[in-house]
């Protein structure tokens, strides 16, 4: 695809993206399906935002959840778990975008968060999971209602970041 071709479909996604209405809570399932342009308490970036930002060293919070092990392999079967890619640097928050949490991916936002700001509420996070994924919708709204001013969300994701000509790196499983 050349970079003309990658651009012109970045502007159409988010074209698309103005057709949707956020909604009052949050968005369950389908969780790949069209999003917003916008988030409410949050700024929103493309992806030659998303790369200034990360070269400035403003930490980048990804929410994809994480791949379970089938149902049915046989007892006794060995499953790895696939990596997960994600853009460099970023912490992965799994399963944190969920429409309902569970007490452990709350605390696990909430504990990456403070981790991600130093504490500092206001500080500037980057959210994201895939384009066209509720997940980084859903976990950014939280953080904007647990009092984070300094939310960027970034609805394009890792899809984005690499059709703007990113890379990607294997994420590390390191709860917060």
């Amino acid at each position: 695809m050349t970079r003309l071709a990658a651009l012109l479909l970045l502007l159409f996604a988010g074209m698309a993206q103005a057709q949707v209405a956020e909604p009052d809570g949050y968005h369950g399932e389908p969780y790949r399906s069209e999003v917003p342009a916008t988030l409410t308490g949050a700024r929103v970036i493309t992806p030659v935002q998303a790369k200034t930002l990360l070269a400035q060293g403003v930490p980048f919070i990804d929410t994809m959840p994480r791949k379970k092990r089938p149902e049915g392999l046989p007892e006794g079967t060995i499953w790895n778990e696939p990596p997960h890619m994600t853009i460099p640097g970023a912490v992965w928050l799994y399963d944190t975008g969920y429409d309902r949490l569970a007490t452990a991916e709350e605390r696990r936002l909430e504990q990456g968060l403070v981790t991600a700001t130093k504490g500092d509420k206001a500080a500037p996070v980057v959210m994201f999971c895939k384009s066209d994924c509720w997940m980084s919708w859903n976990a950014a709204k939280r953080a904007v209602g647990l009092g984070y001013s300094g939310i960027i969300w970034f609805p394009l994701g890792a899809d984005g970041w690499t059709q703007a000509g990113g890379t990607l790196v294997p994420a590390s499983v390191d709860d917060p």
